[in-house]
């Protein structure tokens, strides 16, 4: 009780500080399309999951991812940065017969896997879509709520894909984030830096909390009434 009370404490300092703004002095380095590079270190792509599934079985994951971004029957759902599928896996019922969940990811041969065991479990409302590093390449106006769990910071270029995901959302959409509050080097990013970056792209933070079980934070996010142009996003400094 005494730990859960200060991995509280210490998320909800993190969450309300003050995040950094703006360029970071001198000149922005960007991308060739125009978007600015991350003023912060991108981890490595090491695995399909992000762990083995009995410890997040065991803090119902996915059920409070469910519920965090009340995602019910019908809706259509992405989960970007699929892997080996677990979340991909749990979203299918919780959709229904008439919803639909997006499998993306940019690795072929997760979504190739992920593919085999959709079809071994006889499910019909899984779209598999492989992307690039910067564009999900999902449906444009399609998604009611995206999920990215336990991969943002491994994006290279998270401000044009936060800017391309954002095409595909419907208005009003939510996305959901699920990540460690730890340097982006460390397979983690502080909740203050993440809100930063969604809110230079033009979402709004709705909901911040860790999880129980400790798997992680989830922060939860609006989708943008606008967007800006790639060469007006302003990249967010990290704790030096």
């Amino acid at each position: 009780m005494r730990l859960g009370l200060v991995l509280l404490a210490a998320f909800a300092i993190a969450a309300c500080s003050k995040p950094s703004e703006g360029a970071p002095p001198g000149k922005v380095e960007r991308f060739p399309d125009g978007f600015p590079k991350p003023d912060r270190p991108v981890a490595g792509i090491v695995a399909p999951e992000w762990s083995s599934g009995p410890d997040r079985d065991a803090a119902d994951e996915s059920g409070q991812l469910i519920r965090g971004l009340d995602i019910k029957a019908g809706m259509h759902v992405a989960d970007v940065g699929a892997g080996s599928g677990y979340h991909t896996l749990r979203l299918s019922p919780a959709v229904g017969p008439t919803g639909v969940v997006y499998a993306e990811d940019i690795v072929e041969s997760y979504i190739s896997g992920l593919k085999r065991e959709a079809e071994r479990r006889g499910l019909k409302n899984v779209r598999m879509v492989i992307g690039k590093g910067d564009d999900p390449q999902l449906p444009a106006g399609a998604i009611d709520r995206a999920v990215l769990v336990h991969m943002y910071h491994e994006v290279e270029s998270p401000y044009a894909l936060l800017w391309h995901l954002a095409t595909s959302l419907k208005p009003g959409a939510r996305v959901g984030v699920i990540d460690l509050d730890r340097a982006t080097q460390n397979h983690g990013i502080p909740p203050s830096l993440l809100k930063c970056e969604f809110e230079a792209v033009g979402y709004r933070q709705v909901s911040a909390r860790l999880m129980e079980g400790g798997v992680g934070y989830l922060a939860v996010f609006e989708a943008p009434k606008e967007r800006p142009r790639p060469a007006d996003i302003k990249p967010c400094r990290a704790a030096r």
